[in-house]
């Protein structure tokens, strides 16, 4: 049965990662497998299956809400065009100077509304700023990099983080306090090297002022985007002061979004009033997404159930047995495997008894996890997402980025284990 099981979960892997070739959606893949997994489990295996799903479930149940109340409040913010502030602040005609705010702002945005989403607004934004697409590429691949270093000292920044902060692996404090200066030194050293390499003006499509194009007043899209990134920021703090799962501070910040821009608009005629609403944001996230982590976790779930994923941290323990080292290389193989798995598979395979809360294997996990699939432009969603927006092929970003991504990687690794070693934690 255990076989069996596996089996499933390699064969349901090889469609995830050959999505394109064979033509199926990843989604697809992976609900199958999630499915397949248990049936198999629960037909061959012992008494329980039952039990073991009705638990997972639940566990996976407080990461999709909390992903769709996120995605919502972003895709709102998106609708009154709150993100056009941001233009105004990487307004500028210094190549080097603009490598340093993508950089920046992307780094720090992608800390509270996730690195997949910063990494769609900040493509979209480079277009009209840079009219080199070689140029344009190469900043769209520290853009990738940037984002994932960004979302990976933050709990609401990468779905991984919140996966071990919503499973109590992590606290908000320590996530920050150990991986903050790993992941700027990630972000940093890759910037630095293509500052260096980028000089002279920027030769834009046309003057980035005029592609200014708001849609809204100011008044609404200032107050949509301040009760959006509160909303957001309010999270952690609903947690510690209700100790109550951090959905439900996800949840609370978009009903009071959703109160708010229903007043704003109540005297609009519904045509356009159904463009800002919430149930327009809600058709809108990316729903074949939520159903692929739904899959995956599921898959993952059933292998911890029939206790492979333990059998697996043995043969690492015995083979590696740094923990350290065992983190790397979770990092660097989220660049060919996606990430969500993997650190769902850590957290099967390592146990709060082994490591307890805010121990630095899990925060090392956290910074690796999020970091590392930015080798490759396949092995992350903010990775995937710049690939088909600016049509960038595997062969190009791994010639032109993936060194530097590596460089930033194991440079911010080698600070986390530095500042481990001189402040202990």
């Amino acid at each position: 049965m255990v076989t069996l099981v596996v089996g499933l979960f390699v064969v349901g892997y090889l469609a995830i990662a050959f999505e394109h070739p064979i033509q199926v959606n990843k989604a697809a893949s992976a609900l199958l497998t999630g499915v397949l997994t248990w049936t198999t489990y629960a037909l061959l295996g012992e008494h329980g299956a039952q039990e073991h799903l009705a638990e997972h479930v639940g566990e996976i149940a407080q990461i999709l809400f909390f992903l769709i109340g996120a995605m919502t409040i972003v895709e709102l913010i998106d609708a009154h065009d709150g993100f056009q502030a941001i233009v105004d602040v990487i307004a500028t005609r210094s190549k080097p100077r603009l490598v340093a705010l993508m950089t920046v702002v992307t780094f720090f945005l992608s800390s509270v509304i996730d690195n997949l989403t910063t990494t769609i607004v900040m493509v979209s934004l480079l277009r009209k700023i840079l009219g080199d697409r070689e140029e344009r590429m190469l900043i769209v691949g520290l853009v990738v990099v940037a984002a994932n270093a960004g979302g990976a000292w933050s709990p609401i920044g990468d779905v991984t983080t919140t996966m071990l902060w919503i499973g109590g692996q992590i606290t908000v404090a320590a996530l920050v306090e150990h991986t903050f200066l790993a992941s700027v030194v990630c972000a940093a050293l890759p910037a630095i090297a293509v500052a260096m390499r980028l000089k002279g003006p920027i030769v834009g499509p046309e003057d980035p002022q005029q592609n200014q194009n708001y849609t809204r007043s100011a008044l609404e899209r200032n107050v949509v985007l301040g009760l959006g990134i509160g909303s957001l920021l309010f999270v952690p703090v609903f947690k510690t002061m209700t100790h109550l799962p951090p959905f439900m501070g996800m949840l609370c910040g978009l009903g009071v979004m959703w109160v708010v821009t229903e007043l704003i608009h109540s005297g609009k005629d519904e045509a356009e009033k159904g463009l800002l609403s919430v149930n327009h944001a809600l058709r809108k996230i990316d729903t074949p997404s939520m159903l692929f982590f739904l899959g995956i976790l599921l898959a993952v779930g059933a292998l911890e159930s029939v206790e492979v994923l333990h059998g697996v941290a043995g043969w690492l323990d015995r083979t590696i047995g740094n923990a350290d080292i065992v983190n790397i290389v979770i990092g660097l193989l989220s660049a060919v495997i996606d990430n969500v798995p993997l650190v769902a598979a850590a957290m099967g395979m390592y146990t709060l008894e082994q490591f307890p809360q805010d121990d630095t294997f899990w925060v090392f996990l956290a910074y690796c996890a999020g970091t590392g699939g930015s080798a490759l432009i396949i092995g992350s969603a903010a990775g995937v997402a710049a690939m088909g927006l600016e049509h960038i092929a595997f062969g190009w970003y791994l010639k032109r980025v993936s060194g530097l991504a590596l460089l930033g990687y194991l440079g911010g690794a080698a600070v986390f284990l530095l500042q481990r070693f001189l402040v202990g934690g």
